[in-house]
């Protein structure tokens, strides 16, 4: 899938484009299959079968000139998850000389859940009563997805990601899941919900990857009991959100969307470092000691280098589970320095020793 952004586009343009590039298809042993255009933002996203970025841009290049400003790999399965379709719409009127002209955006407004662990929600519960609430939330979530509009994307043990065309289904449908759970279940598994809206293509190579990640990170500064939103969902849903119950809704300022973004990439890059110290964490986002320990006990309650230690065990549980490595190996590889200081952080924040949680896996 690529993204061409063209200001002041419209519909019959890129219809006329599309039938262009399937004119010359062949050529390039591609297939052009269907195409989203958002007229008010100027962009179309193309799906292409081919067999590289580099021809699907040759191709083009050569039927229209206008190059894609990026292109990702995507699955079938995964795009019709998100956006419903693989091929044209079935409604599209085609006219007497074979161009089909609809105006279909690619925009999604995407719940995100997130919730504990399911390994260490069964060593502190046990396996039925988390199974038992596991199975609850799963068939709650579904049930409500499927009432008001919303397509299952994934869903990986740990969480849901659900696509919608509209912000309104989407918060409601986020509404009704938190009511249809008690706030003691909630509590329990650390369930969260998030809601974001995006693009399919942008900075990450992942289909709506920016958009997942910038919703997974806002769970991080929410309570179990509120919805988190970002300020483009609330923009987008103007008045309805005023006659909401604001009461089970957070909705994140830009300013602090911004801060988010840039403490998490900048984490991203250092987590493995051991030298990376709260006073790097400072320097490196040009804040004193005092400013940017304002901000992270603000959005986590937690000190600089409290965050830091948090956001590597978060990482060590993840290798864990993921390559199976053995406990040294871990230390190192998230940043730690001592085994056995890793070993009794890593006791604390889950409740149990990384070799019991390897065990359990």
């Amino acid at each position: 899938m690529d993204i061409h952004q063209v200001p002041g586009i419209e519909a019959i343009d890129a219809a006329k484009a599309h039938q262009m590039d399937m004119q010359i298809q062949h050529q390039y042993h591609c297939k052009c299959m269907t195409y989203w255009i958002d007229e008010p933002r100027g962009v179309v996203f193309c799906l292409i079968e081919g067999p590289d970025k580099v021809v699907v841009e040759e191709m083009h290049k050569n039927s229209h000139g206008l190059i894609p400003n990026k292109i990702i790999e995507v699955s079938d399965e995964l795009v019709e998850s998100f956006l419903g379709r693989i091929h044209d719409p079935e409604d599209a009127v085609v006219s007497d000389n074979g161009l089909k002209v609809f105006s279909d955006s690619a925009f999604r407004i995407l719940l995100v859940t997130d919730m504990m662990d399911p390994v260490i929600l069964r060593n502190e519960l046990g396996e039925e009563k988390t199974n038992e609430l596991l199975n609850k939330q799963n068939k709650i979530i579904r049930k409500e997805l499927s009432l008001r509009g919303g397509k299952e994307v994934e869903f990986a043990g740990s969480g849901f990601i659900a696509s919608f065309s509209s912000a309104i289904k989407a918060l409601s449908c986020a509404l009704e899941i938190q009511n249809d759970l008690s706030k003691t279940e909630r509590k329990l598994t650390g369930f969260k919900i998030a809601v974001n809206a995006g693009e399919p293509v942008s900075n990450s190579d992942r289909l709506f990857g920016d958009t997942i990640q910038a919703a997974r990170r806002l769970c991080t500064v929410t309570r179990h009991d509120k919805i988190i939103i970002t300020s483009g969902v609330k923009e987008l849903l103007a008045r309805d959100y005023f006659q909401m119950d604001q009461s089970k809704i957070a909705a994140s300022s830009p300013q602090d969307e911004s801060l988010i973004e840039s403490l998490f990439n900048l984490l991203e890059l250092n987590w493995q470092d051991p030298d990376f110290t709260a006073a790097q964490f400072c320097l490196r986002m040009a804040m004193s000691k005092s400013q940017l320990y304002r901000k992270t006990i603000a959005l986590w309650g937690l000190a600089p280098n409290q965050l830091l230690k948090e956001f590597r065990l978060d990482k060590a549980r993840e290798l864990l589970k993921k390559h199976n490595s053995n406990v040294a190996q871990t230390t190192f590889d998230s940043g730690f320095t001592s085994p056995s200081y890793f070993t009794k952080c890593f006791k604390k924040k889950f409740g149990l020793l990384p070799a019991n949680y390897l065990q359990a896996l």
